[in-house]
């Protein structure tokens, strides 16, 4: 598509979206409070859904293909499917009538995203690092997996045992819905640990894991749920297996978490209403990657690739990050 007929297309869509925004803003709130109440009565991640919604809607508009995902999704207790239609009619049938897909589920996701892209970017960012692994690596270990669906999507073929690890409540019904949907839950590893109360590691090696194989660690949108303590002990832990074993993972800045701003007074409010408050941040200040690189460093690993949201300002710390960082040699 030349970039004249991207551009009217994009106006189009615009034009399209806002004539059913007005519905679709009063179906937010019926969706979203029904589905914090659901998640909090159960005592399940609700946080763990929020990129669950975004590979629907990349599903739905045909930029990154996961049935299951969206499988998940229309499943999950606490969920109005009529909300559901309603909140994502503006983005759906604006497409459907223009083909332009907007910034926000484009996949892979290009460029530098600002904040509220982070799911998106995210998605992007964990789908490249672990191809870019997956040659070699024997062993997958998903953290606080919520309802991720890579260990569904491995090539076939892929000779790598996959252990996910989240909270019993939010594993169970995880599990539930993958046999509700037809899929076989079985081929991988599930390994139920309370993060901040239990022994992560000690749970994954009762199931099976072995350190002295090279592996792959996803740990997606959870360290800033936790305490430092626990996210240093969980880099150390990894920093321990074999050479050439990798983490992957994402932060918000330590300034991020006690900003002000309006997006994230929102996002602290909601998750401190699931139960899941916001809690660790980095030190992003520039230089943000030699920060990043230096506390990797002092866990025992090494920053082999950083990207950070936003374009940046001079002088200002990056409001959040990815990183990969890879085990150099043994007990590294």
């Amino acid at each position: 598509m030349t970039t004249a007929r991207a551009a009217a297309a994009g106006a189009a869509f615009r034009l399209v979206q806002a004539g059913l925004v007005p519905a679709a803003a009063l179906a937010y709130p019926v969706f979203v409070v029904r589905f914090l109440r659901s998640s909090r009565r159960r005592g399940t991640s609700a946080t763990a859904s929020a990129s669950l919604y975004t590979r629907y809607m990349q599903h739905r508009l045909g930029t990154r293909r996961d049935d299951l995902a969206a499988q998940l999704l229309l499943r999950m207790p606490g969920v109005s499917r009529a909300a559901l239609a309603v909140l994502t009619a503006p983005t759906l049938v604006a497409h459907r009538l223009t083909g332009h897909v907007p910034a926000v589920y484009r996949y892979p996701y290009e460029g530098v995203p600002p904040l509220r892209h982070q799911s998106a970017a995210r998605t992007t960012f964990y789908d490249a690092a672990l191809a870019r692994h997956l040659d070699g690596t024997e062993q997958l270990v998903v953290l606080g997996a919520g309802f991720d669906t890579r260990a569904d999507r491995l090539p076939p073929g892929a000779a790598v045992r996959c252990f996910e690890l989240d909270g019993p409540r939010t594993q169970d019904l995880k599990l539930a819905l993958l046999r509700a949907s037809g899929a076989a839950p079985d081929a991988v590893v599930h390994v139920p640990v309370d993060f901040l109360a239990e022994d992560w590691w000690e749970r994954l090696l009762a199931a099976g894991f072995d350190p002295g194989r090279r592996s792959f660690f996803l740990w997606e949108a959870v360290t800033m749920y936790l305490d430092r303590e626990a996210v240093e002990a969980t880099l150390r832990r990894i920093a321990g297996t074999a050479e050439g074993s990798a983490v992957a993972f994402d932060f918000f800045s330590a300034e991020v978490v006690g900003s002000s701003s309006l997006f994230m007074r929102y996002a602290r409010a909601a998750t401190a209403f699931t139960g899941e408050p916001l809690r660790f941040g980095l030190d992003t200040s520039p230089p943000a990657r030699q920060r990043v690189a230096g506390f990797l460093e002092g866990l025992g690993l090494g920053l082999e690739e950083y990207r950070a949201f936003g374009p940046g300002t001079a002088g200002r710390p990056d409001a959040a990050g990815f990183a990969v960082a890879v085990v150099a040699r043994p007990g590294g």
